[in-house]
């Protein structure tokens, strides 16, 4: 087997590879696996197990060096004897792409998974870049490529904040996409870009508006709902009942920004407060602990939550 890992910074390259590479080598001689490093890129051969495990490892020895600006081969042995709790626990997501192994980062991503992984539908709140879409385009990732499903759709309702669609240039595809772009950066990190333009162009991945949902019966599919606060009650009901066998659905938002109309209610609210004690169903909150963003979002979400914003238009910023 042969992946090939991408590494974050150049920068970083001597500390991450040690003392004439002394750090790749002893990777080298302990999984007996083979290294190769061209430019900013690893490929690394050997066993599936031992590639995956040398993957992950590298992962590790990368969020090591930019939280602790150092790195040793002490460090690296521990890595190499101690797996990561997720890999114990087996939430480490494994994906397309291989530049790295995606597993959560917090107790409430750790739940996150759990749920996802146990239920066919899951509801998941939190505020801004805690990876409520990102870990579910992860996990749906991982289910296709394990063929446990046929295939992914992702949605989300084309609601405006603050601009109208009418006066964006170009045809509805063009009026749609920034609405459907963080979808795409979002699976753009799980896979390479050729693959996923195939997946895309084989209707394998469907990435499209919510009200292209209607009328359909969604089988073996992970179906993935983002921005589900700016659901009506009505569209979240559509939503719901797309639900096919085999399938799993994921209905993700932050309902302290909602960009309805004055006195709509969020169908994403109204279906929480009615699904969430039958069984199948799960119910995770995030929080701002759970930001995994640059440090200063998380400050950036406290400071703003401080603030009590005039309801104007209905919408709720921030309550």
């Amino acid at each position: 087997m042969e992946v090939t890992i991408q590494l974050d910074s150049a920068q970083t390259l001597p500390e991450l590879f040690g003392s004439a590479d002394s750090h790749l080598r002893l990777l080298r001689r302990s999984l007996d696996i083979k290294i190769t490093a061209r430019q900013s890129n690893l490929i690394i051969t050997g066993k599936e197990q031992n590639v995956n495990k040398a993957a992950e490892i590298i992962d590790r020895m990368q969020k090591h060096l930019i939280k602790h600006k150092s790195l040793t081969a002490e460090d690296i042995e521990g890595f190499i004897s101690r797996p990561s709790k997720t890999a114990e626990t087996g939430k480490a997501i494994a994906v397309y792409s291989g530049k790295k192994v995606i597993e959560p980062t917090t107790k409430g991503q750790l739940k996150y998974i759990e749920a996802m992984l146990a239920n066919d539908l899951t509801f998941c709140i939190g505020p801004a870049g805690t990876g409520k879409t990102y870990l579910a385009v992860a996990v749906a990732a991982s289910m296709l490529k394990k063929k446990q499903i046929r295939r992914i759709v992702l949605a989300r309702p084309a609601v405006e904040a603050g601009e109208k669609l009418g006066f964006l240039p170009g045809d509805i595809q063009a009026k749609v996409n920034p609405y459907l772009r963080p979808l795409f950066d979002a699976l753009e990190d799980m896979m390479d870009f050729s693959q996923m333009k195939k997946f895309i162009e084989l209707d394998i991945i469907e990435i499209i508006p919510l009200a292209f949902m209607r009328g359909r019966t969604l089988n073996q599919a992970v179906i993935i709902c983002d921005e589900a606060q700016n659901t009506s009650p009505l569209q979240m009901l559509m939503v719901l009942t797309r639900l096919g066998h085999g399938s799993k659905m994921i209905i993700t938002g932050d309902i302290t920004q909602i960009d309805l109309e004055k006195g709509q209610k969020s169908g994403m609210i109204e279906a929480i407060e009615i699904l969430r004690r039958i069984k199948g169903i799960a119910c995770v909150e995030l929080t701002r602990r759970d930001i995994v963003r640059h440090r200063l979002v998380q400050n950036i979400v406290q400071a703003y939550k401080k603030i009590q914003y005039p309801k104007d238009n209905g919408k709720r910023e921030n309550e």
